[in-house]
């Protein structure tokens, strides 16, 4: 046993750095290894755990970031909601890239779950085999150890025991020996069990040597081969989880290196998106979204009510030989009362007296008494002065038509739009025809190439069978050709009246005169499409029962003539049907509703799209 512990420790000493230095109490260090090597693999699937939390908590904050997009990003239901300003359009590329960058978070997730947790699970499984395969490879030397011990033990005692058996027989013969008494058989007898104990202790002598030596070889090669070599592996097992970590650790860490660059393209991104803003050019798509077109309105003229005061105490008649010169120009009165454009909407007016046949007969003084002031010749200028149709006041077959032109053409040429945004409706719709009209143009050319190589090439089909679909491919071309010419002749018709107004505009700025007779454009644009306000509430009552009374009477004078470009069949009320040439009398130009008032040769009048015609007016019927 001695020479046993001392080969322990020189093997201690040329293993150094290994297991195997553990020497003092083998049985207890192999369970020391046993615990350890246990809490390696407890401590490898821990890590595991958290590199699976750490691979939920990314894809749960990719799954947040994408829902926060998704949430905030513009559900475009038309063309016309898309995002136009700058400002928009930055944070829909910022939402762009964070949606990129919820992606390279679940890029990262999966590259953990790939290359950490995967791996980490994998090699657990194999280690736990292997660490299960290595310790029952310990306790099985151990056991044989342990047999070795007990047959080597089982010997050393049944030695110690014929030993002393054969002390006794020798005591037990020298005793018969030396007695006088004793007879020479029981010393011969005596003797015969000496000598058997003695060769029974010498082959147990024997045994037990036998035994020994094997049970010193066996444990020299359990405690300097087998055990040496168990512990190596179970070292090396355990070194290979250390570097495993080591290299998980690693791979944790590259995963979110390898997406850094892209990341920082995001952040490059939305950085770029915020220096996209432009404040100017928001500010440009604001007044091209809401530019109208309309002028200014023009100043209130001063309505001197007081002369007719003065001249009715100082003349004290209805008739003076001043009266002509005192006679109220409709233009400054009732042309004025007209509704004018205002940044936000109406602006109150100054209750003017309503036109009635009393105010303009009398007048009332302070004590309550009523004067006369007009003679019937005012009173039969106003009157000539609605038959004629002014532009000023209009008329009640213009309130119908208002109300007819509405529901029918009226919103297909956008008339109910102020003239800037008419102008560009009107320009989208041509483009949009004219994409349209490409597309069948292509068509065309294919269904023609195509009949070509019937033609040449029966086999492949039948070219009469081509031939309604290139002829409803015609239709529709001419068809598209005329709506584009429709709209492009409303187009011209707008921006001819917003070159002429600006026109206007430019000479009022230069004579300062003609400013204090200016009208407001005609009607007054409102978010509601079948309102249209052509003048004060009170004008419109007042002059609905002149029309009715007068404006049958006497036609009203043509002020030029037109030739219809187009057949219009004139199915609204108020609307006059024409054939394509007819030639018609112009009673009363456009206001900016897109129609015109026109007349037959046999009295019969009515209301025809202005796009429709060609107007030709009389010099000196211009300004009527």
């Amino acid at each position: 046993m001695h020479s046993s512990a001392h080969h322990c420790r020189g093997l201690s000493m040329v293993m150094r750095g290994s297991w195997w230095e553990m020497t003092s109490g083998m049985t207890d260090q192999f369970d020391n290894l046993d615990k350890h090597t246990q809490w390696g693999i407890d401590f490898l699937e821990r890590y595991a755990k958290f590199v699976k939390e750490r691979i939920e908590i990314e894809q749960n904050y990719a799954k947040q970031l994408r829902n926060l997009v998704k949430k905030y990003c513009p559900k475009r239901s038309s063309k016309d909601e898309e995002p136009r300003f700058t400002s928009c359009l930055a944070f829909f590329n910022i939402l762009n890239e964070l949606n990129d960058y919820a992606g390279q978070r679940e890029v990262v997730a999966e590259e953990m779950g790939h290359r950490v947790y995967g791996e980490l699970m994998r090699y657990s499984h194999d280690l736990k085999t292997e660490r299960k395969m290595h310790l029952q490879e310990g306790r099985k030397a151990q056991q044989y150890l342990d047999m070795c011990w007990k047959q080597m033990d089982n010997s050393k005692k049944k030695f110690e025991r014929e030993c002393r058996e054969a002390e006794k027989a020798q005591q037990s013969y020298e005793r018969l020996d030396n007695d006088t008494n004793a007879t020479k058989a029981d010393v011969e007898k005596a003797k015969q069990q000496l000598n058997l104990r003695t060769h029974m202790a010498d082959e147990n002598k024997n045994e037990y040597a036998a035994q020994l030596q094997n049970f010193n070889g066996e444990q020299h090669k359990h405690y300097h081969i087998v055990i040496p070599q168990i512990y190596k592996h179970l070292q090396e097992m355990d070194e290979r989880r250390t570097i495993k970590l080591s290299e998980c650790y690693k791979g944790f860490a590259d995963s979110e290196r390898k997406v850094i660059p892209i990341i920082s393209k995001c952040l490059e991104g939305m950085i770029l998106a915020a220096k996209s803003v432009d404040e100017r050019r928001d500010s440009q798509i604001v007044i091209d979204s809401f530019k109208s077109g309309f002028e200014p309105p023009g100043d209130f003229p001063f309505e001197d009510y007081s002369q007719h005061i003065y001249r009715t105490v100082s003349d004290g008649t209805i008739s003076t030989p001043k009266q002509e010169g005192m006679k109220i120009d409709p233009k400054t009165t009732v042309g004025k009362a007209k509704g004018k454009l205002w940044l936000f909407g109406k602006k109150p007016k100054p209750q003017s007296p309503p036109l009635t046949p009393t105010s303009l007969y009398t007048s009332t003084s302070p004590n309550g008494s009523q004067y006369p002031i007009f003679s019937i010749e005012p009173v039969h200028y106003c009157m000539s002065d609605i038959k004629t149709g002014k532009p000023r006041i209009p008329s009640f077959r213009s309130l119908k038509r208002g109300w007819s032109v509405k529901m029918g053409p009226a919103l297909e040429d956008f008339s109910h739009l102020p003239p800037e945004q008419r102008r560009k409706k009107l320009q989208q719709r041509i483009d949009e025809l004219n994409r349209e009209l490409q597309k069948e143009t292509d068509q065309k050319d294919a269904l023609i190439k195509m009949k070509d190589v019937y033609e040449k090439n029966p086999q492949m089909g039948d070219p009469g069978s081509l031939q309604p679909k290139l002829a409803e491919t015609m239709s529709n071309m001419d068809r598209l050709r005329m709506e584009i010419h429709k709209n492009e002749a409303w187009l011209s018709e707008v921006e001819g009246k917003v070159a002429a107004r600006g026109d206007r505009r430019h000479s009022s700025d230069i004579n300062h005169l003609v400013t204090q007779g200016r009208e407001s454009p005609e009607g007054s644009y409102t978010d509601d499409a079948n309102q249209e306000v052509r003048g004060p509430p009170q004008q419109h009552a007042h002059h609905n029962e002149f029309d009715d009374e007068f404006e049958d009477d006497d036609p009203l004078p043509a002020i030029g003539h037109c030739k219809a470009i187009y057949p219009f069949d004139g199915h609204n009320e108020g609307t006059l049907a024409m054939k394509e040439g007819e030639v018609l009398y112009v009673i009363e130009e456009d206001k900016g509703d897109g129609w015109t008032r026109a007349r037959r040769q046999n009295g019969e009048e009515g209301y025809v799209p202005t796009s429709y015609i060609d107007v030709t007016l009389e010099k000196n019927s211009k300004g009527s």
